[in-house]
């Protein structure tokens, strides 16, 4: 992987970590939720206008694509509205890369040397240890972390099936560009259904959070697919992750959440694992 691609990602990981945030910061999660998976919609758009279409041989990882976002974006959900950010986020996240990494090595025939191999095994089990993070009243949350981990299957099987659909397509923005928009139908069917008037609350009085938090997202995983055309999915995926850092510091710092030696020992953990990355690449 370049020096390029590497900060590239790392930048993407920044993004990715503040419009989590900004679904956090909402009381119903539903609405900040929506806002956000709406708001890829203007972006996509002007994707789509100009940049190449995605080849039609493309269009099963784009349906497929679609679904497993949204999938994503459910479990994501409810895993906030019992867990806070600073273990949801980094659980859910931290058992794709081992997930997409022993697909790619034993399915996919990737050949991963035994350093990058080991920055991502360093990188995936530095955040699934926050499992061991306690909520204040001393007990640990095994209910979130649960639904995190699965959370983390959806994202590990969604990162494989982009950077495949992304190659095959040719074109990583008109292809996410046209997967945003199936995910964003696929997304506001459901909601709709589970909760009406969500949407027309989101465009009358959270359309800010619509533009801000929905071009977020929409350009922190543009650039990721991207990276995934440039660079094994794996590595991509592993580095994606160091975003732990960024969504550690938004929940300690602006939601007071609490600091203890495990994070802080995840912190660091992941930190070496991108070293080793860059020493690999």
């Amino acid at each position: 992987m370049s020096l390029k691609v590497m900060l590239i990602v790392l930048f993407a990981a920044i993004l990715h970590a503040s419009w989590n945030f900004l679904i956090k910061q909402k009381e119903d999660k539903h609405i900040s939720m929506t806002a956000v998976v709406l708001g890829h919609i203007p972006l996509a758009l002007v994707a789509l206008i100009f940049s190449p279409f995605p080849k039609f041989k493309s269009l099963p990882y784009i349906i497929i694509g679609a679904l497993l976002h949204t999938g994503y974006q459910l479990f994501l959900l409810y895993s906030y509205r019992i867990g806070d950010l600073s273990q949801v986020y980094p659980l859910a996240r931290g058992v794709a890369p081992l997930i997409v990494a022993g697909i790619s090595v034993t399915f996919l025939g990737v050949n991963l040397d035994p350093i990058a191999l080991a920055a991502i095994i360093i990188i995936g089990t530095g955040i699934m240890s926050l499992t061991l993070v306690r909520r204040s009243d001393g007990l640990r949350n095994y209910r979130a972390a649960l639904l995190s981990i699965a959370t983390g299957g959806f994202i590990a099987a969604y990162s494989l099936v982009d950077g495949m659909g992304a190659r095959v397509a040719t074109t990583a923005l008109g292809f996410y560009g046209s997967l945003s928009l199936l995910n964003a139908l696929f997304f506001a069917i459901i909601i709709k259904i589970i909760r009406p008037g969500i949407i027309k609350n989101m465009i009358f009085n959270n359309y800010k959070l619509a533009l801000t938090g929905g071009c977020t997202s929409f350009t922190a995983y543009a650039l990721v697919i991207w990276a995934f055309t440039m660079a094994p999915i794996a590595m991509v995926t592993a580095l994606r992750e160091t975003s732990i850092i960024f969504a550690l510091l938004l929940g300690v710092f602006a939601l007071k959440e609490r600091l203890d030696l495990i994070k802080i020992f995840a912190c660091m953990l992941t930190i070496f694992g991108v070293v080793l990355l860059r020493i690999n690449s």
